[in-house]
């Protein structure tokens, strides 16, 4: 069967959130024929024929049935209901499985990765799916080479991306491949969103300290680097002494705690120490770095990028735009 390139089937599961169901229909319906690009047939189709409910309460009717995507070029499985409930139709399985066979580009949305995982079209591939989902994809589908820190992942004809608004992300990347970059910043623009934003999920993730519990050494060096993260000084050998513990032994308890090295976890919170001056004030990033312990800008970078995925300057610039909107 043929299938259009500017065809784009959305199948809508039932329980979904509304939010993520909404977002490729949002993006392909925005018409660019007038300037000679392209215009997209939407067609969404249900899971089932009844009625759909969202996780939101609100009820959703598919006008579409599942046949209606055998001619398209793109298909979009979006945010899914939360893993562990009922399966996944094997008719929306088929649809899937056979939109692939026949070349087209299939698309998984936030938890919609689950989808093609259970369609078998993820074995041996790169994927993603939402940070709070990362562990059971990675569980259930041991096939599947996951991604932890990435907006989207392009893999060809399948493409996967993060939480809700990733999905735009991954909707607008599609467009610049298949359509060029007039399309997508056009479409950014209309949407009123970034036309590409740089780095990876790992920037919105809450990571909070592990719980403490009082008078263990490892819980007690914890709290003191806490409390002194601003002290160039602090380092492992002086978190060690705090816990009265050999520097062996403090290594030894400390990566059974927090399953990490003791120098991985202190970089690791000054950098979210970082993150949280960052996104809340307009000191310059001297002043912030030297408050979680770096001498100053320049040690601090390198670091912040690696845990975080962009420079200080551009995650700082992502939440003042946040903060502008609203």
């Amino acid at each position: 069967m043929t299938r259009e390139a500017t065809t784009v089937g959305i199948i809508v599961g039932d329980g979904a959130p509304i939010l993520e169901v909404a977002v490729a229909p949002r993006v392909f319906e925005i018409d660019h024929s007038r300037r000679g690009g392209p215009r997209f047939d939407v067609r969404a189709a249900g899971e089932h024929p009844s009625r759909l409910g969202t996780s939101a309460g609100i009820a959703l009717h598919a006008p579409h049935p599942l046949s209606a995507l055998d001619g398209a070029g793109v298909v979009v499985i979006p945010g899914w209901r939360l893993p562990g409930g009922r399966p996944t139709a094997p008719e929306v399985l088929d649809a899937v499985r056979r939109a692939h066979d026949e070349g087209a580009t299939v698309v998984g949305l936030c938890l919609g990765a689950f989808v093609l995982a259970e369609a078998g079209l993820l074995d041996g591939r790169r994927a993603t799916t939402h940070w709070l989902c990362l562990a059971e994809f990675a569980g259930r589908f041991p096939d599947v080479d996951v991604v932890g820190d990435a907006l989207f992942v392009d893999e060809g004809r399948i493409v996967t991306s993060a939480g809700s608004a990733a999905g735009l992300d991954a909707c607008l990347h599609l467009l610049r491949r298949e359509h060029g970059p007039e399309v997508a910043n056009t479409t950014a623009r209309a949407l009123v969103v970034a036309p590409q934003r740089p780095g990876g999920q790992a920037q919105f993730v809450e990571q909070p300290v592990p719980p403490l519990d009082a008078g263990d050494p490892v819980t007690t060096a914890m709290r003191f680097a806490l409390e002194h993260l601003d002290d160039p000084g602090l380092d492992v050998a002086r978190l060690a002494a705090e816990a009265s513990l050999s520097r062996r032994s403090f290594d030894r308890r400390f990566r059974d705690t927090a399953g990490c090295s003791p120098l991985q976890w202190l970089l690791h919170q000054r950098v979210l120490r970082a993150q949280h001056i960052l996104s809340t004030t307009a000191l310059p990033i001297d002043t912030v770095a030297r408050a979680c312990g770096f001498s100053d800008g320049v040690a601090l970078r390198p670091h912040f990028r690696r845990l975080v995925g962009v420079p200080p300057q551009t995650y700082r610039a992502s939440f003042s735009a946040v903060r502008e909107a609203g």
